[in-house]
């Protein structure tokens, strides 16, 4: 590896200034862009909390309200089996009210037969007693009319009955007066019956009545009570209603609220990202000028390329060091620590170096502004660093040639090409061919005219070169 101590003059120094300025405006750019997306990231941090405090608040409301219309419908339901109940009383107290004048009706059918028989009973007793008396008047009659032993049976008798039965000469009374008096106190004893009868079933009846009353009462008390449960019941619906309304009412605001703020954050967001945008264009374009600039520095620098130097070994040359460690008669040079690579695949020799010399053909500077380096025809070069080819045409004096920026103000100049593999646009790679070797524009044979420019400033090659 040769290298030559060397310090690039020209406009390295303003170069500096600008690249700082570059630089500056892009960590400012980036740091206003970090400020505004720190402070929005702060902001919708914020938001975001009380986006989640809003919901969380919203849940709250929802299951308070989920709780209320549960309520309201256990109210419902237990109003609606009320109101079922008082309806099943209203049928009740219905019957119950046609059983009350069933029964008094039949009381009252019952009293009239009780009072219609007890008028017949009277009349039998009375029939009975008169025919009895007139059979004493009769027996009396008798008596008068018989002998002593005849009284002495009327007398010991207790009854009418007992007088027929134990005289033996009660054969002599009418057998009709005896046929009525049985008859009337069969009669009497019928009727009684009858009566008897009556009054019992008339007790059953006022019996059932009364439980009936009974019945009517509880449920008349009933339904007073059932009526005032739906009246507490209606209360108790009313006022849950009117909670649940206000609760859906609060929970609508409160949804209202969640929405505003998700509107906040998204305008946020839509600002935040406009900003980053804005804030990336800028910088964008602050990079694109300064790639530009250094572009435009290279082909400023490739349009003032000088013509090549005759290479047919018949001026003072230099080799390249190879492993062997040989040198060129132009004597050594020192070892360099630069950073380009070797342009060609092969070593070869250099025939002309940087800087002044003599002219070796028609058209060539005196002032050469890289080094010539002596290989076959169609020997593959290679790009000495990657970058971006930003030139690749022919030129009369140049022929076909070479430009390739490499960023930080450095480029790489490749004249004299038999033929070009790359056009301008194209990204490379570090060692990618990009021509073969010829002997095009002003060129004396076969040989690579490699140039290094640094911020805008040809230099010698040998001092970035290693091999």
């Amino acid at each position: 590896m040769f290298m030559r101590n060397h310090v690039p003059n020209g406009g390295s120094g303003e170069w500096k200034k600008r690249a700082g300025i570059i630089l500056a405006v892009t960590a400012a750019s980036a740091a206003l862009t970090f400020s505004h997306v720190s402070g929005t990231l702060l902001v919708n941090a914020a938001k975001e909390n009380a986006l989640a405090d809003a919901e969380a608040r919203k849940r709250a409301m929802e299951a308070e309200k989920k709780k209320t219309d549960q309520k309201i419908r256990q109210l419902e339901g237990l109003r609606g089996n009320t109101e079922q109940y008082v309806k099943e009383l209203d049928t009740q107290t219905s019957q119950i009210a046609d059983e009350m004048d069933r029964l008094d009706r039949e009381v009252q059918e019952k009293q009239a037969e009780i009072d219609e028989i007890s008028v017949e009973l009277a009349a039998a007793e009375e029939v009975e007693k008169e025919q009895y008396t007139a059979m004493k008047l009769r027996i009396r009659y008798m008596y008068e009319k018989g002998d002593s032993s005849f009284l002495e049976i009327l007398l010991s008798s207790d009854s009418i009955s007992d007088l027929l039965n134990r005289a033996e000469y009660i054969e002599q009374i009418s057998k009709y007066d005896r046929d009525q008096l049985e008859e009337y106190e069969a009669t009497t004893r019928r009727i009684a019956e009858d009566k008897e009868k009556l009054e019992k079933d008339l007790t059953e009846i006022v019996d059932m009545r009364n439980e009936t009353a009974a019945k009517q009462t509880s449920i008349k008390t009933l339904m007073e009570t059932k009526k005032n449960e739906l009246t507490n019941l209606a209360a108790q619906l009313g006022e849950q209603r009117d909670a649940s309304k206000g609760m859906a009412s609060d929970i609508a605001a409160q949804q209202a609220e969640i929405d505003r703020i998700q509107e906040e954050i998204r305008q946020a967001a839509i600002a935040a990202e406009k900003a980053a945008q804005e804030a990336a264009r800028r910088q964008a374009e602050a990079e694109e000028a300064a790639r530009k600039k250094q572009e435009q520095q290279a082909k400023n620098a490739a349009k003032s390329v000088d013509a090549p130097t005759e290479s047919d070994g018949s001026k003072s040359e230099t080799k390249v060091e190879t492993k062997g460690g040989k040198t060129s008669s132009k004597g050594s040079m020192t070892k360099g620590s630069g950073s380009l690579s070797w342009p060609l695949a092969s070593s070869g020799r250099i025939t002309s170096t940087f800087g002044q010399r003599e002219s070796p053909t028609a058209g060539a500077s005196t002032n050469h502004k890289g080094v010539d380096i002596a290989v076959s025809s169609g020997t593959p070069i290679k790009a000495a660093d990657g970058g971006t080819v930003v030139t690749a045409t022919y030129s009369s004096s140049a022929g076909n040639y070479v430009v390739i920026s490499h960023g930080n103000g450095t480029s790489t100049v490749y004249m004299h090409c038999q033929s070009l593999d790359v056009s301008a646009g194209d990204t490379v790679s570090k060692g990618e061919t990009i021509a073969k070797v010829g002997s095009t524009g002003y060129s004396t044979g076969p040989h690579l005219h490699f140039g290094v420019l640094k911020n805008g400033q040809y230099v010698d090659p040998m001092d970035y070169v290693s091999q």
